[in-house]
């Protein structure tokens, strides 16, 4: 196992510890639903559960039963579930159908393991909105179930589970308009939970590898507890666990640090979850001396208090009554008793997984007694706790399990250690069947038998779990360190069979949030004004005000002495959210009516469709990053290859490196150009493609999926052929001269004889060039050039921007030239105080324009050292609430249908944190604004995005011939128009160096015309 994989095991497994756990016995698939607080609806599909609600208020005995029946697409409830043993009174018919709905005569139908129903079907008067109930009475009980129609699987499988008192298996296919968008429907979903709840939830996720998921849950959550209590440490600690995962080292400690300063006296487990997760961090950052340096820290003892063991003896008084029934609900019935752990249970553990951390040190260090000792006790005082049945615990001990094969086949015991891995894969499948965990643990045998030499089934078992994680959300970051001896395999093979795998395995590690947000704005633009296409843009614009309201509310609950005004203000936000809840659940429940919708375009595809979709001169060329190395994958509409760059990830770097600073670098607050790096250049581009230069030969335009250190240079500038280099080098041998020195009209550039779109997924690629142009009556909005920051001061946030970021406005020249271009009465142009982010987010007239331009600068750093980096465009200051700023996420809210948004902004394409991405919404992959910036525009509804690497000088013209270039000719699509201007460009000996016509680059496909 890997460091890296190793940082995530333990967290999820310390996520689960130290909250709510689920205490079950060894064979939990055989335990009765009657005294489970709560169920998993099926095993395959749309995640939906069963939750107890005992306040539902159609309950009338002790014995009566109530559940919620949830799923991880809806915002709020999709349906109710009860068992009653005196019925008198309760309706057939759906009550959540509301008053006034039209019902039709009831029907019997027939339930799979239940036999014949009655059902009933209404629908609600507002929406139109079909809600169902299937009802049937055997042994003396009731059974009712009822829902939106639109979850009528869930509805069918839920009450045959309850029935047979067991968790049946099924798949649950219902519509789902943000399955594409897991992280973001996440937030949602967290502030629909209580706290109890969504923390609950937060350790599900985390600890089934779901963890983009998880860090949406921890986020709200941080807004809603209470500051210097051991919930708001244990927020702040897993904060902190994210950003050491992401290579924020800094932000971690700090993160920790605040953790440590809300603990109080007798917080003796948060205690101990943060020296965990210290010693995690430590081993990010390859220091394992440290992290154990940190494990020996001494931990305040933990000892169980009165009220816990007088549960233990049957006592219950009336205080630890009602702190039962606000942390486990279950106990409110009889014969169904869940208890909590303990502090003391919980500090045992966690203990435990430091064993478990010392003992993998201890592998890594090449010390395998001492590992094998450690993993051996930490196991043992795992399974002391409740007698082994704490199934949140069952986690760790399969990555335990994980540790001692490494440990076993170090020794040379083969057979010991596959049947550890086995063990381990199977205490994952109890608890998480459908899981990126379990998948990563199936993938870690998979790596020990290619170790081993048995390569066909490596190979097999590899191809499994890649064909299993199509169907797995958020599988990618879990797999993506463990699928690099099968990437390395594949290439090495070169087959046609070994290229198709390559490419199917390739797409689990895209950057999900950019692929997945062009998949939804396909759909939603491509299918046209029918009712489908009106519901699901509704329905989709209901989850961004979810999430705005929430946001909202969060903030008004956090004020400490909140005015009258904010507490009206709060009381109107929740009342607003539970409205927009029960709409949105309901709008997706209808679009259940329409087939295209039951699933969404999966994030897979398959290399024979992308190769239908390319022309005879076209390329795709996709990058792939493992580790330290590089992989490629050329694409032809007939033949496809993948091979392994040579030099791997660290001369790449280097290299790319050395060439952007040749062409621009910052010094003393002014751009510096120096003579252009041909060789290095020159030697890029055989690394790249070498392996296909005669392909190269037949390819005009190339879609190039960059990854890594190539997101920062745009490959145009890499050089073909010798030829020119040694032209070049040959004139410039002998001579100091800068006309002679910048001349580089003989470089044959990669970018001299071909049009070059850049991609973020194959998928993402297709949905881009099916989708139809836009219905824009206009044809172009100018905005930029911000307003100077009089009459403002300093903001009191120490990681605010200086107002010295707002003092060098970008000249507004190329928009007023690109308006004129248009014509006045096709154009508009907003500079200086009519460019606002207030007066931004509020105009709905955005979307009336098919070329919106955006001349600002782009910030994609942090502002100052250990700050979190807050990604923007820089806007003037507007009205209340403004900062001047327009935020990704605040992008992403804009109201547009245009062709294209161009970006002539400072390096808004180029280099920047990967605190950066996460905030710009991509956390599973890259360190590069590059994809933020895609996800958020493309969300917002343009089909494609041209950005620059570096802000284009105004010297010769180059700005406005470029500006010219992407403006004229736009019915032969981007590429080639902003193509044919940079070759005027490389033709001039005033504007050959790339620094002059290199910077922008095409987001999608390049080709597609610009709407007349």
């Amino acid at each position: 196992m890997t460091l890296r994989n190793l940082v995530l095991a333990a967290s999820g497994a310390v996520l689960a510890l130290s909250g709510a756990a689920m205490v079950t016995p060894a064979a939990s698939q055989d335990q009765p639903l009657s005294i489970l607080t709560s169920f998993r609806v099926g095993d395959e599909g749309v995640r939906c559960s069963a939750q107890n609600s005992p306040t539902e208020k159609r309950l009338v005995g002790m014995f009566d039963r109530a559940y919620r029946l949830t799923c991880r697409d809806a915002a709020g409830d999709v349906g109710k579930l009860l068992v009653l043993r005196d019925a008198k009174g309760v309706k057939a018919t759906p009550e959540s159908a509301g008053e006034g709905a039209q019902c039709a005569a009831p029907e019997e139908a027939i339930i799979e393991q239940v036999g014949e129903v009655t059902k009933h079907t209404c629908n609600e008067a507002k929406f139109g909105v079909a809600y169902r109930s299937y009802t049937l009475e055997r042994d003396g009980r009731t059974y009712l179930v009822e829902g939106l129609a639109g979850y009528d699987p869930v509805l069918r499988l839920a009450l045959a589970s309850v029935i047979n008192d067991r968790p049946l298996p099924g798949k649950i296919e219902v519509a789902q308009t943000e399955v594409s968008d897991a992280a973001a429907f996440a937030r949602v979903q967290a502030g629909a939970l209580n706290e109890f709840d969504a923390l609950n939830e937060a350790y599900v996720r985390n600890n089934s590898g779901r963890f983009a998921e998880s860090g949406q849950f921890f986020e709200n959550l941080l807004g809603r507890t209470q500051a210097r209590s051991s919930v708001y440490a244990e927020v702040l600690a897993n904060q902190g666990l994210q950003q050491s995962n992401l290579g924020n080292f800094q932000a971690a400690e700090a993160l920790f640090a605040r953790a440590d300063e809300s603990l109080t006296r007798s917080d003796g487990v948060p205690q101990r979850l943060i020296r965990n997760y210290r010693a995690i961090n430590f081993l990010n950052r390859r220091f394992p001396e440290a992290a154990l340096e940190a494990l020996a820290q001494p931990m305040r003892e933990v000892s169980q208090d009165a009220a816990e063991l007088s549960i233990r003896e049957g006592f219950i008084d009336n205080p630890l009554s009602a702190q039962i029934n606000r942390e486990n609900i279950a106990l409110q019935r009889l014969g169904g008793v869940e208890l909590g752990l303990s502090q003391a249970e919980r500090a045992e553990l966690l203990d435990a997984q430091a064993d478990a951390i010392s003992g993998s040190i201890a592998r890594q260090q090449g010390n395998l007694d001492e590992a094998s000792r450690l993993l051996v006790k930490a196991d043992a005082r795992i399974a002391a706790v409740r007698e082994g049945r704490v199934a949140s615990a069952r986690w760790l001990r399969s990555e335990i399990a994980i540790e001692r094969a490494l440990v076993a086949e170090g020794q040379g015991r083969n057979e010991v250690a596959l049947r550890a891995y086995d063990v381990a894969a199977n205490a994952i499948g109890r608890d998480y069947p459908q899981s990126p965990v379990l998948l990563a643990a199936i993938a870690r045998k998979a790596g020990f038998l290619l170790r081993i030499d048995r390569e066909q089934e490596a190979r097999a078992l590899y191809a499994t779990v890649v064909k299993r994680a199509s169907d797995t959300t958020d599988s990618g970051a879990s797999l993506r360190n463990l699928l690099e001896p099968y990437f390395s395999l594949l290439a090495d093979q070169g087959t046609a069979d070994a290229t198709a795998e390559f490419f199917a395995a390739s797409q689990l590690l895209q950057r999900p949030g950019v692929a997945q947000t062009q998949a939804i704005l396909a759909r939603q633009m491509s299918e046209g004004d029918d009712e489908a296409s009106a519901l699901f843009r509704l329905s989709l614009n209901r989850s961004r005000e979810i999430a705005r309201t929430q946001a909202r509310a969060d903030r008004l609950a956090a004020l400490k002495k909140p005015t009258q005004l904010q507490i009206e203000g709060l009381a109107a936000a929740r009342e607003t959210l539970e409205y927009l809840r029960a709409e949105q659940t309901g709008l997706l429940s209808k679009l259940a009516d329409f087939p295209r919708f039951k699933a969404l375009s999966p994030t897979r595809l398959e290399l024979a469709e992308l190769q239908s979709e390319l022309k005879a001169d076209e390329a795709y060329y996709k990058m792939v990053i493992l580790g330290d190395e590089v992989y490629s994958l050329w694409i032809t509409a007939k033949d496809a290859k993948s091979f392994r760059m040579e030099g791997g990830l660290r001369e790449l770097d280097d290299a790319v490196a050395f060439i952007r600073d040749s062409i621009v670098v910052y010094e003393g607050g002014e751009t510096v150009t120096y003579p252009f790096d041909v060789e290095r250049a020159r030697d890029l581009y055989l690394r790249l493609f070498s392996p296909i230069e005669d392909e190269m030969k037949s390819a005009k335009h190339i879609i190039f999926e960059p990854d890594g250190p190539m997101l920062q240079l745009p490959p145009q500038v890499l050089v073909a052929s010798q030829e020119g280099v040694d032209a070049y080098l040959d004139r410039t041998a002998n001579t100091f001269d800068d006309d002679e020195l910048y001349d580089y009209r003989e470089v044959d550039w990669l970018g001299k004889s071909r049009d070059v779109s850049i991609a973020v997924s194959p998928r993402g690629f297709l949905n881009i060039r099916r989708i139809a142009p836009s219905k824009a009556e206009k044809a172009y909005l100018g905005i930029g050039s911000n307003a100077l920051p009089t009459g403002r001061t300093p903001s009191d946030d120490p990681c605010a921007w200086g107002l010295d970021t707002w003092r060098d406005p970008i000249d507004p020249g190329e928009l007023f030239f690109a308006a004129g271009r248009y014509g006045e009465a096709n154009s508009d142009v907003a500079v200086g105080d009519a460019f606002t982010d207030t007066a931004l987010l509020a105009n709905d007239e955005l979307s009336e324009y098919r070329v919106v331009h955006f001349a600002t600068h782009g910030l994609v750093t942090a502002p100052k050292p250990n700050c979190p980096a807050r990604p923007a465009l820089v806007t003037s200051f507007g009205g209340e609430g403004s900062d001047g700023l327009l935020s990704f996420k605040e992008i992403f809210d804009l109201r547009l249908d245009a062709d294209v948004v161009i970006l002539s902004a400072c390096d808004t394409a180029g280099v920047a944190t990967a605190a950066a991405s996460r905030e710009a919404g991509v956390i599973g992959g890259g360190n590069y604004a590059l994809d933020g910036l895609v996800r958020a525009f493309v969300g917002a509804g343009a089909r494609a995005v041209v950005a620059s690497h570096w802000p284009v000088p105004d010297d010769f013209d180059a700005t406005q011939r470029l500006i010219q270039g992407l403006i004229t000719d736009q019915d032969k699509g981007l590429s080639v128009s902003l193509g044919a201007s940079q070759r005027e460009l490389m033709a001039d000996a005033n504007t050959s160096h790339p620094f002059y016509w290199a910077a922008f680059i095409v987001l999608g496909d390049g080709t597609k015309p610009i709407g007349e």
